[in-house]
């Protein structure tokens, strides 16, 4: 194993299995540093330097990466996922029922938020007419669910449709 030739293949395999590695691991950046250490060894091989060259250039360009990467890792760490993205925006919003929803689980309606419909079931599983108020306290799929709101309805030009 003390073949220049060999070590040249070993890094450059390790490029790849690191590479791989922290694709298919998402969002850790464990294996990320591992691969510019051997990255650094296979050029250093591949330009005839020392095998103990090549070690002292995969643990520092490892130890460096690594090192480098923490706060990356901690900010996303702390990045948890935001109620304001995506369907999660909906939350909280107030809407107006456009199509009556029956009583039970799983019985739906339609409830317009802003300018889209959205079909609604009622978080206590209680009829709610339409022209009621209602309020998104969850998404479940394509379906809202929705809660009585004792206000009455908003009136920004006109009544909805």
């Amino acid at each position: 194993m003390d073949g220049p030739e060999l070590w040249r293949w070993i890094w450059l395999a390790g490029v790849g299995v690191f590479a791989v590695g922290e694709i298919a691991v998402a969002g850790s950046f464990f294996l990320l540093p591992f691969a510019a250490g051997s990255l650094a060894a296979g050029i250093a091989a591949f330009s005839g330097g020392s095998i103990a060259l090549q070690w002292l250039l995969f643990v520092a360009v490892s130890a460096l990466g690594a090192i480098g990467l923490i706060p990356l890792r901690r900010r996303l760490d702390k990045a948890d996922p935001q109620d304001g993205i995506g369907s999660r925006r909906l939350l909280g919003q107030d809407a107006i029922v456009t199509a009556a929803i029956g009583p039970g689980p799983g019985v739906t309606g339609t409830v317009r938020l802003g300018r889209e419909d959205w079909r609604a079931e009622s978080v206590d599983h209680r009829p709610l007419a339409v022209g009621t108020v209602v309020k998104v306290v969850d998404v479940k799929g394509t379906a809202v669910i929705v809660r009585h709101v004792d206000l009455p309805a908003p009136s920004p030009g006109g009544t909805p449709s």
